[in-house]
């Protein structure tokens, strides 16, 4: 079938031509609409919940609104785990769903069970619009020196952020940083007790003269007149006016009993940026699924035309200082630098094996098919190309059946005897007839060696968990590649060949294969001859390298290099925001101070919107680095990540640091659930005791070489006023407990009863006691409360709050970390200058010697090492399936078991070469090095399989086995060098690149660059000793040759 495709195209070439023009025009089309990204999203569906509830301890958000939203969402399908954090104010609900469910729809389900969970009164749960991978565009809203963050906090508020959320594909803008403005109303105490008046009733009296009404219409003449009552408060005055109660007939108003003015809400967080300790900014967060270059293209858009419109004061502008399009523009000059690069080195390396330009000029035909139709497959799938499904694809492998086929049809085009296969029948010319002849030769080892590099990728389809989300891409793309490399190789190419290449080609080996051949020649003679030597040589090797296998170090990934530093200061768990500023203010200078550094954006707290669940305790500092080249000479970012962190822990005493990454740091975060790259968790029911394990698990973290940063969470030591009602004695005055309460709410953390609206801005109306009346425990325990009384003309009695119960000073809760309903405490670490497999195995064994656990709790490694964990025990089923795929492909070639094997045989030595190349770039195991020996797999067995193939051709002709193994390996070489190194030198520039996004790419091209540099010298020497060892022994025709003592008989064949 395959002959007749390629005899049909070449009696048709000039539509051929045609139809290959408009193939690459239709691709470059399909290419101007692809979405690129600069890296797959790793993460399984998340769903965030957020359910604020001011003024709470910990403790009480969790019993009140955690665990019942955990037990509401417990039933939803495909959940996977259920990670919440308790803190001041905020309960924060993570839902990991199993990796395959669609998005939108475990979205609607965890709405629909949310609305079941009885939760406090005020208390609403929402979804968070953040994720793991959402926040493309940062921003400081900046004004001229001395404009106040009040005014700009406002403007971003009302203005700005509504601006950008009316962007298509923004679904969020998160607001750091500034002051969120309020009308303050500040009682005094003993000019209100001197009124007679309570705290109930200011409350009252302010949230109901705060209303228009409707009086529906009236008739004027021939006019309908609507009726309309305006009482809302529009000004302080308004506010100052409002009448609480008369006195002898004189009006009480709010202004003689309280301070108003316009002032701002109590802060949970504060955001600063370079030498500014406090600023606003905005990050804009991207709809799930949208096209980022898009998306950002029109925010960029947005941010020019908010500038340039006047809808801000004059001075008053949006400065971006982070954009995600930036790393995907850098990220998208290192794929096409490589691939540009990779194409010129295959070119190079078909003229120094051919010696003619022509026949490189055929074989670089295939790659811009290959490549659109993989474009194409994605745009029609309505995919996204990324880093790896793009830059990791080895061009050498894509163009090696063209490479193949293009040397098999040069060779014969060389040395054609017409006698042997001319069809004076055939409507072709004689030159035609050879091009097929050619073809038709090498059809189905091309073929079978793109089904079984195809099958290698097959189980990548398969694979789970975060290094499927990255690598499956990738391996779509090369599926979709090869399938047009093979459709190339059996149309485009036999026709570029007739085009391009003489009649008769005169065949001059070059230099290079010349010199090659004398070697090869001479090494293969006598390694044929004393096969039994040669076999126990390389199986010695292959112990050696596997010696050497076992000292290569583990880790999980490489980090994807963002042109960024994320890093994360844990100060002293019981700080004020306040009192953190200045420590704060101090890294900041730090870090600035490195010529590296474009700027430090810093945020301590958490913003308002309840998204980054954190308290006062945590700060976290971004830093966007310039770009590499414009880096003090020899300086690298593993060199200043070490230096900066051993400066921050010698200038900041007692502050623990963590060093990351944007966009790794969010993702982290997303699948553990704790703020670090790798943690230990350590499970049970009693704060305490878990407080104390997880300081004794950092101590002995502490200790092992290659963990830095080792840090404890603080889940105890926050210092909590309590106010615990005595009932008996509120019973006595007539009180409530929730009277009590109320009181004190209102009293000391203000309460909001109104909103006041200026336009379309309104903002909260609060009342609360003047600062002096709660300064601190003694003022608090002498708040008055007025008594209940019938009498509503008399003036109230009052009674000290401290009287009603007990008010004092207790720690408390600070952090209660919760997964699938238990409790427990992280300790977070990283590893550097060491392997992350070898660190965490001599650390679990120390502290499962130094640490026993109580009963009923346990631990866990989790982070990146128990990714590593999870990738491994998929990859022991992976790969031995890949094997398995490939063998049945062969066997299925050659009908044979044993010469199934022996195409298979030189595996095994590509796998060595990759791992030597790891150990000496000094690289780790990783599941990126994981996939390039799968990679390995294909290339191997597709020499495997030009050697068996020909090497049967050959007995088949009646050569005796060593005459027909040798020429096999003699007719063989240069196919295999080209194949080989051509898949070599196709990731050269990826296993050498240093630009951002080069670091997964690295392991998986040192395993490739250097498993094809060994294989095909082991494929050329082993394949045919190992021949020479199984396959029967058939003497040559006229050697005379007598068998070895050890030769497999062929059978005779039965009498018919």
């Amino acid at each position: 079938m395959l002959s007749k495709l390629i005899a049909a195209c070449l009696a048709r070439r000039p539509l051929v031509v045609l139809l290959f023009a408009a193939f690459v025009g239709l691709g470059y089309a399909s290419y101007r609409t692809l979405n690129i990204e600069a890296y797959p999203d790793p993460t399984p569906p998340i769903i965030e919940i957020i359910a604020q509830w001011p003024g709470q301890s910990p403790e009480e958000v969790e019993r009140y609104v955690t665990i019942p939203l955990e037990l509401a969402v417990m039933s939803t399908p495909g959940l996977k785990f259920v990670r919440s954090n308790s803190v001041y104010g905020l309960g924060f609900l993570r839902l990991q769903f199993e990796y395959g469910r669609d998005y939108h729809f475990v979205r609607q389900q965890a709405l629909n069970r949310i609305k079941d969970a009885t939760l406090p009164t005020g208390v609403e749960p929402t979804i968070s619009p953040a994720g793991g991978i959402s926040e493309v565009f940062r921003y400081e809203l900046k004004g001229p020196p001395g404009t106040d963050v009040m005014q700009l906090k406002t403007l971003q508020d009302w203005v700005v952020e509504r601006k950008f959320r009316t962007v298509p594909g923004v679904i969020d803008v998160v607001v750091l940083g500034g002051k969120t403005r309020e009308y303050s109303v500040e009682l005094d105490l003993n000019r209100m007790m001197a009124y007679g008046l309570t705290l109930p009733q200011v409350v009252t009296a302010l949230s109901s003269s705060n209303a228009n009404v409707g009086g529906r219409t009236i008739s004027l003449g021939a006019q309908s007149v609507n009726v309309r009552g305006l009482g809302a408060i529009g000004s302080l005055d308004d506010i100052r006016n409002t009448v609480l109660t008369q006195q002898g007939g004189v009006p009480v108003l709010v202004s003689d009993i309280a301070k108003v003015e316009i002032g701002y809400a109590p802060r949970i967080g504060i955001a600063g940026r370079d030498g500014d300790s406090d600023v606003v900014t905005g990050i804009v967060l991207m709809q799930k699924f949208e096209r980022t270059n898009e998306v950002v293209t029109r925010v960029r858009a947005m941010a020019e035309k908010i500038n340039r419109d006047g809808v801000l004061p004059a001075g008053i502008k949006v400065v971006p200082f982070y954009d995600r399009g930036d790393l995907i523009a850098v990220t998208v000059d290192t794929v096409v630098h490589n691939l540009l690069f990779g194409v010129a080195l295959i070119f190079v390396i078909q003229w120094l094996f051919l010696g003619n330009l022509r026949c490189a000029l055929i074989v670089a035909a295939t790659i811009p098919v290959a490549l659109f139709l993989a474009v194409m497959i994605t745009v029609l799938r309505g995919e996204s190309a990324n880093l790896l499904s793009i830059g990791a694809i080895d061009l050498g492998i894509i163009v090696d059946a063209t490479v193949i086929m293009v040397e098999n049809i040069y060779r014969h085009l060389a040395h054609y005897d017409p006698h042997d296969t001319s069809d004076r029948r055939s409507v072709l010319s004689e030159k035609l007839q050879r091009i097929v002849a050619a073809a038709v030769e090498v059809d189905k080892p091309i073929f079978f060696s793109v089904l079984i590099t195809i099958a290698a990728f097959l189980p990548l389809f398969t694979m789970q968990g975060v290094e499927g989300q990255i690598f499956g891409p990738m391996a779509r793309t090369y599926a979709y590649a090869l399938i047009g490399a093979v459709i190339a190789t059996f149309t485009v190419t036999p026709v570029m060949a007739s085009l391009l290449l003489p009649d008769k080609v005169s065949e001059i080996e070059t230099l290079a294969v010349r010199k090659l051949r004398a070697v090869y020649e001479f090494v293969l003679h006598r390694a044929v001859r004393h096969y039994a030597l040669s076999a126990s040589i390389a199986l010695a090797m292959l112990v050696g390298v596997g010696v050497l296998g076992s000292r290569l170090g583990t880790e999980f990934l490489p980090k994807l290099e963002e042109g960024n530093m994320w890093i994360r200061a844990s100060l002293p768990p019981t700080i004020s925001l306040e009192a953190g500023g200045d420590v704060v203010a101090g890294v900041r200078r730090v870090i600035g101070s490195y010529p590296q550094v474009k700027t430090v954006f810093s945020q301590q707290g958490r913003g308002e919107d309840g998204t980054d669940p954190t308290g006062f305790f945590n700060a976290e500092f971004f830093v966007p680095l310039k770009p590499f080249d414009q880096w003090p000479k020899g300086s690298t970012k593993e060199q200043l990540v070490k230096e900066l962190s051993e400066r921050l822990n010698r200038e900041f005493v007692g502050v623990d640091f963590n060093f990351s990454q944007y966009i790794q740091d969010n993702i982290e975060e997303a699948l553990s659930g704790v703020k670090g790259e790798n943690s230990v968790k350590i499970f049970g029911p009693d704060l305490e005791v878990l407080q104390r394990l997880a300081k004794a698990v950092e101590g002995e973290l502490s200790r092992i070489p290659g963990v830095r940063d080792p840090a404890a969470f603080n889940l105890l030591g926050q210092p909590n006023l309590i106010i615990r009602v005595d009932r008996a004695a509120a019973a006595r005055y007539g009180f409530s407990a929730g009277d009590i309460n109320s009181v004190v709410q209102a009293a000391i953390g203000g309460q909001e009863v109104t909103r006041v609206y200026e336009g379309e801005m309104n903002f909260a109306l609060t009342v609360r006691l003047a600062p002096e009346y709660r300064l601190n425990v003694d003022a608090i325990r002498s708040i008055p409360v007025a008594l209940p009384s019938g009498d509503s003309r008399a003036l109230p009695a009052y009674i000290r709050l401290g009287d009603l119960g007990e008010v004092r000073l207790v720690p408390g809760a600070a952090y209660i970390y919760r997964e699938n309903t238990q409790r427990f405490v992280p300790i977070k670490y990283s590893v550097r200058d060491r392997d992350l497999g070898s660190t965490v195995t001599e650390a679990q064994k120390l502290i499962a010697e130094k640490i026993p656990l109580p009963p009923g709790y346990y631990l866990e490694w989790s982070g990146e090492f128990g990714a590593l964990q999870e990738a491994k025990q998929r990859l022991a089923i992976i790969i031995p399936l890949s094997l398995m795929l490939i063998l049945m492909l062969l066997y299925s070639l050659f009908n044979s078991l044993r010469d199934s094997l022996l195409a298979l045989s030189g595996i095994p030595f590509a796998v060595a070469g990759g791992i030597v190349g790891l150990y000496f770039t000094g690289q780790y195991l990783s599941v990126s090095a994981a996939v390039g020996f799968i990679s390995l797999f294909g290339v191997s067995a597709m020499d495997g399989i030009l050697l068996v193939s020909y090497i049967r051709s050959n007995l088949e002709r009646g050569l005796g086995t060593v005459p027909a193994v040798i020429e096999a390996g003699q007719t063989r070489m240069r196919q295999i060098f080209m194949t080989a190194l051509s898949a070599c030198i196709g990731l050269v520039p990826a296993a050498f690149s240093t630009g951002i996004g080069s670091e997964v790419q690295k392991p998986l091209a040192v395993v490739i660059v250097a498993g094809m540099l060994v294989s095909p010298i082991f494929s050329l020497l082993m394949i045919p000793v190992l021949s020479r060892m199984f396959m029967p022994w058939v003497p040559g025709p006229t050697s005379g040759e007598e068998p070895p003592a050890d030769a497999v008989p062929v059978a005779e064949p039965h009498a018919t």
